[in-house]
């Protein structure tokens, strides 16, 4: 809500009389939780969790307003904003720490999970999650399984008896908009993996250990991990939630929009602004700016886009319904001053947009 607040600041030095609405926005990944439960009254609340190293930290999840629907980030517990780059080894890390915020919102009597798999760190098809729900992975001497997504080569079998009860009642959303496979050459190791730290040898490994997960997984319990649309995501989350816990998969930015009231405000609005912290033609595939203007285009209204960063092919997001991007930078300067200054920046340029609307409307 940063960010709008300083357009809304910006807009009023234009424009004193203007009336404004400020709605929370997000596309499944970080700061979804937050939005939605700013959106519809609801709460977060801090627990404590593993880190994608096992490292003991406190994060949160949120609970809106309904009382019964939690969201849960990948991001939060798994995700690579808590490694430095020299931490970061899909071969080791785990979701073992999305799995307890699972676990934490079934203990604040969640029905509907919604889990957001942006941003994680992690390459093990989601077996973390697993352990932390209850499932024993075992190899060939029936010892529990290292984490990590290349232990998962050591499977030998998939002990589910003591799968959470509770999670046969719960409804489970999978916010993204991945249609990754689980392996091969557009699956999770191979197109994801090496922006967790993967080295070509270790996609290999991984995609090798993600296939034998998948076969015992079909062997042994008849659940089908493999080529199913979306499980390729968050390092194979996606496919643990598919066949695991029957998860439906939806668009982040399309939950965030059903329950934040954007239809509703963007029938109302004159201009609509929405803002990435970065925005180029990788926009248009479900971020949230493009999930902004599909709306207001349905009622013809005219979207702004302001952008800390403006990257190649911005051209492409005109079809989808933004209209014009504005970058804040007001020259050249550094990234911590740049930072330091966003609220400023983004301040200013709303301001400056809102003054040419008014020379031309």
């Amino acid at each position: 809500m940063q960010a709008a607040q300083a357009m809304a600041r910006g807009i009023r030095q234009a424009q004193p009389d203007a009336e404004i609405r400020l709605l929370p926005m997000a596309d499944g990944g970080e700061g979804t939780a937050q939005a939605l439960a700013d959106a519809t009254g609801g709460t977060m609340h801090t627990v404590t969790a593993h880190d994608p190293l096992g490292r003991s930290i406190t994060t949160c999840y949120a609970m809106l307003g309904d009382g019964v629907t939690a969201v849960v980030e990948t991001a939060a517990a798994s995700g690579l904003g808590l490694l430095s780059r020299e931490e970061r080894n899909p071969r080791i890390t785990s979701s073992y720490g999305t799995g307890e915020l699972i676990e934490a919102a079934l203990d604040a009597g969640a029905t509907t999970i919604i889990v957001g798999l942006g941003g994680s760190a992690t390459n093990d098809a989601g077996a973390g999650i697993l352990e932390a729900l209850g499932v024993r992975l075992l190899d060939a001497n029936n010892r529990e399984l290292a984490h990590g997504g290349a232990a998962l080569t050591d499977l030998a079998h998939i002990d589910t008896n003591n799968l959470d009860p509770r999670l046969a009642a719960v409804t489970i959303i999978a916010a993204c908009d991945v249609t990754n496979p689980l392996t091969g050459p557009s699956g999770a190791s191979a197109v994801f993996g090496p922006q967790k730290g993967a080295c070509a040898e270790d996609v290999a490994v991984l995609d090798h250990a993600l296939a034998h997960f998948a076969a015992v997984a079909e062997r042994q319990l008849g659940i089908t991990l493999a080529n199913r649309q979306g499980g390729g995501a968050a390092g194979g989350i996606g496919a643990t939630l598919l066949a695991f816990l029957h998860a439906e998969f939806k668009p982040g930015i399309d939950l965030v929009i059903e329950r934040s009231g954007l239809n509703e405000a963007t029938q109302w609005a004159d201009v609509v602004f929405t803002g990435e912290g970065s925005i180029d033609f990788q926009t248009k595939f479900g971020k949230t700016p493009a999930g902004v203007a599909k709306t207001a285009k349905h009622y013809g209204k005219p979207v702004v886009a302001i952008a800390g960063h403006i990257g190649e092919g911005i051209g492409e997001l005109y079809d989808c319904g933004i209209d014009a991007v504005f970058g804040i930078a007001p020259g050249a300067a550094s990234l911590p001053d740049l930072l330091r200054n966003a609220s400023a920046n983004v301040e200013r340029t709303a301001e400056q947009v809102t003054r040419l609307l008014n020379v031309c409307c």
